[in-house]
């Protein structure tokens, strides 16, 4: 044991987290629009229906009042997902805007990740479509206005088949005009091809409107998910086509950066070209499918316009975070295989899930980028968590997950819209087929949501009892996190080593959280049951802390409706089955 206190000494006075002060947090709380759907209170919907029969979000939607009860409820910035424009099978022509072939659209309204045009918003989302860039502008004027951040979904690994720009500034070169297409790679084409090939569209693509010509594509362009193949399956992101950033991915990803790609430049420009517009950030799509020499050349030329842009990164391989932190220049990095999947395993009662995978989380991503980690329990890409396949429709298993998730270091928090009301998605909407997802494919309605924001009063008037139990939790919980310097700026000590016989460790995690002048335990208890036992604050611990001895003060408590009794007497705990516990020493 003593070897084992040393080694954790030592590795605690090199952890950043622990031996290193900060003064500004990296604490945001950021909130998740799917932007088609968040503003649409058309109740009455059906299955594949246009934006007109099932409504749709307008810029205007996004009012004065709508912002600020999402300021109220804690949230720092808007992540919007679907406003640049995308391949739909809405008729936009008369805005300027060419028709989208149906049979390379995923649903209704369209994916928002096959952008059709870099440099304009879905006409859409406008009441006036041809003032629709104006409507955008006054939108972002009142999200500043409410002391809000937006925060733009960039898609710069692929983009729609049929790409074409009627918005792009004079001088901009579409993505392709100028490709050589008798060649499968050159750094200077934007596109990968197949030449002598004609593109075929998946078996079992059957769109809901009627097709009247074929698609033709030739050569055929390989599809966004590196798929080289001329007809790419309907599992494929086959409505995409791979953006070419140098990197010749058929010979052994031999990289040709010099001269700069003209990839490189035309995404630089669209980049630049929002921050110029007053956008706060980006969330970048599948940004580890993009090299990171591209982010560490871009990046730095928007801090230079916006030196308080910021730059959240969906990647999925920790042997690459340090990269496209250090080097690539982004703030922050999605942490899904991480904590969301450790937690959901413990949640789901995988076989061989404990608690211990979330120490191991810790261990993995602390150091010089554990602040930089964006941690969720939802998004758009997940089933939500009051869904079968989640919390088997007990939402109260959640609270030590969520608790957890928002409290356990000092990185960002995201919340998808709905979360916070127990959101079940199990409609079928068209091209979304009741998957515990809510769609991003289709125009149709988010019940709960609509709820909430009850005809534009977003006072959750029309919230059944238990939602407003739930979203009760939510509101505590981000109060919490915004009101509380340990959990803002504190350090964190992994608990779970020092606890003794007694202590379930498989099914409960505990942890402190502290500054120089504020300490918090923190106890999770993820099982069904209620348990009790003694915490053990070891003295590695009270050195780390600065103290000799603690006194034990309960502060809150997250808990189940009708739960039983949380006591603390000493160092002895009695916690209530799903809950969490925070103590004051």
């Amino acid at each position: 044991m003593r070897k084992f206190y040393l080694l954790l000494l030592t590795a605690a006075l090199l952890h950043p987290l622990m031996a290193q002060d900060k003064s500004k947090s990296d604490k945001h709380v950021v909130y998740q629009m799917m932007f088609h759907l968040w503003g649409n209170q058309q109740t009455q919907v059906k299955r594949n229906g246009s934006a007109s029969e099932n409504g749709v979000t307008k810029f205007k939607d996004i009012s004065e009042k709508g912002l600020k009860a999402l300021k109220k409820k804690g949230y720092s910035h808007l992540y919007t997902t679907g406003i640049l424009e995308h391949a739909t099978m809405e008729d936009m022509t008369a805005y300027g805007s060419p028709l989208d072939h149906p049979h390379v659209v995923k649903g209704r309204a369209g994916s928002p990740f096959a952008i059709k045009d870099y440099y304009d918003v879905n006409p859409f989302l406008a009441d006036k479509p041809t003032e629709r860039m104006q409507e955008f502008a006054a939108m972002l004027d009142r999200v500043h206005k409410a002391d809000l951040k937006l925060v733009l979904d960039f898609v710069p690994n692929h983009l729609a088949r049929a790409y074409h720009s009627d918005m792009k500034p004079a001088g901009v070169v579409d993505f392709g005009q100028n490709d050589n297409k008798d060649l499968s790679f050159s750094s200077n084409n934007n596109f990968y091809y197949l030449p002598g090939t004609q593109f075929t569209v998946p078996a079992g693509v059957n769109p809901p409107v009627p097709v009247t010509v074929p698609y033709i594509e030739i050569p055929a362009k390989v599809s966004g998910n590196n798929v080289f193949s001329a007809q790419p399956s309907i599992h494929d992101w086959f409505e995409t086509v791979k953006l070419n950033y140098g990197v010749d991915l058929q010979h052994g990803n031999q990289t040709h950066f010099d001269p700069i790609p003209d990839t490189w430049l035309k995404m630089t420009d669209v980049l630049i070209y929002w921050t110029k517009k007053g956008v706060d950030g980006f969330r970048c799509d599948m940004a580890e499918m993009v090299p990171v020499e591209f982010w560490a050349y871009a990046i730095p030329k928007v801090k230079a316009l916006n030196p308080e842009a910021i730059f959240i990164a969906e990647i999925y391989n920790p042997a690459e975070y340090r990269n496209y932190i250090f080097k690539g220049g982004f703030d922050y990095l999605y942490d899904k295989v991480g904590l969301y999947d450790g937690i959901r395993h413990i949640m789901e009662k995988k076989p061989g899930a404990t608690t211990a995978d979330i120490t191991r989380v810790w261990q993995q991503e602390s150091g010089d980028f554990a602040n930089h980690m964006l941690r969720f329990l939802e998004n758009h890409d997940e089933t939500r968590l009051n869904t079968p396949a989640f919390a088997a429709n007990n939402f109260w298993s959640t609270i030590p997950g969520m608790v957890l998730t928002a409290s356990m270091h000092d990185g960002p928090l995201m919340i998808y819209f709905g979360q916070e009301f127990g959101e079940k998605a199990q409609e079928i909407e068209g091209f979304n087929e009741a998957d515990d997802r809510t769609t991003m494919f289709d125009f149709y309605r988010v019940d709960t949501h609509q709820r909430w924001v009850n005809g534009g009063k977003f006072d959750g008037g029309k919230l059944t009892a238990d939602e407003k139990v739930i979203d009760s939790f939510y509101t505590d919980l981000l109060a919490w996190v915004n009101s509380s310097c340990v959990i803002q700026l504190g350090k964190f000590f992994d608990l779970q080593y020092a606890q003794n016989a007694g202590y379930p460790k498989d099914k409960v995690y505990s942890y402190l959280r502290y500054t120089e002048k504020d300490r918090n335990l923190i106890i999770c208890n993820f099982d069904s049951v209620d348990h009790s036992f003694a915490v053990e604050i070891p003295t590695l611990a009270l050195d780390m802390m600065g103290v000799k001895s603690v006194q034990w003060k309960e502060e809150k408590a997250f808990l189940p409706p009708a739960s039983s009794a949380v006591k603390v007497e000493g160092n002895h705990i009695q916690i209530p089955a799903n809950s969490a516990l925070i103590i004051t020493l």
